[in-house]
């Protein structure tokens, strides 16, 4: 059976503030770094062996993912790096606190922001100008997102990029971001709509899927390690 296996970046800069961040670039903290080398050494134990990478655009998934390769010994597959799996877009809450947005907002607007599948965080006043994005159609840049505008934009990289690897047999590590994983999670497990907002991804914490030759789910597993990390 081919195996999926899905990764949360290491602790952001933002994660350790409590800050939203969305397309925002935040680097890893230290203790992201040990996230990511813990999460490698987890999956080296596997010893499954990966046909390609997949991350997004933004260098805290890709910094895990060059050191989880590095931990595992295949730095040599192919990494493909798509704007699609970004982490979702929060608009005009980027950059600020959590508990702050609580506040201000209340405990049950901030719980819609965050984890419900269709509210839209307030959207900022103009698009990202990110030399990251100058290839592409100016509409392909959000001003905000909920999570099925970001899953709109997933799951058609799922459909073309990965799915077509894993039905030839080829064993596939997705190294993103919480919201971004939360939608392929609800895409690969069926999930409701409303059951989605209890889904949470843990940062540095590899889930793996064994899957059968029609991409339906046959084990799921969460590597954890066994080290307290501060």
């Amino acid at each position: 059976m081919v195996k999926l296996v899905l990764l949360r970046h290491g602790q952001s800069i933002a994660n350790k503030e409590n800050e939203y961040t969305g397309w925002t670039d935040a680097p890893l903290t230290k203790k992201g770094e040990f996230q990511a080398k813990e999460a490698g050494e987890l999956l080296r134990k596997t010893k499954i062996t990966f046909k390609q990478l997949h991350t997004s655009v933004l260098s805290r998934a890709i910094k895990t993912a060059d050191i989880v390769l590095d931990q595992i010994g295949q730095s040599n597959i192919p990494v493909l790096k798509s704007w699609r799996l970004n982490e979702r877009h929060y608009g005009a809450l980027r950059g600020l606190n959590k508990n702050w947005t609580r506040k201000v907002y209340g405990d049950r607007q901030v719980a819609l922001w965050r984890r419900s599948f269709t509210t839209v965080p307030p959207l900022m006043d103009e698009t990202d100008n990110d030399r990251r994005y100058h290839a592409y159609p100016q509409s392909i840049l959000p001003r905000a997102e909920s999570l099925k505008m970001a899953s709109d934009r997933i799951i058609p990289y799922w459909v073309d990029k990965i799915a077509p690897q894993l039905l030839h047999g080829n064993n596939q590590l997705i190294v993103a971001h919480g919201s971004t994983l939360r939608a392929l999670i609800k895409y690969i497990e069926e999930i409701d709509d409303e059951e989605i907002d209890g889904v949470e991804v843990a940062n540095g914490t590899p889930i793996i899927y064994e899957l059968d030759n029609k991409l339906r789910i046959v084990k799921e597993k969460i590597l954890k390690s066994e080290h307290t990390i501060y």
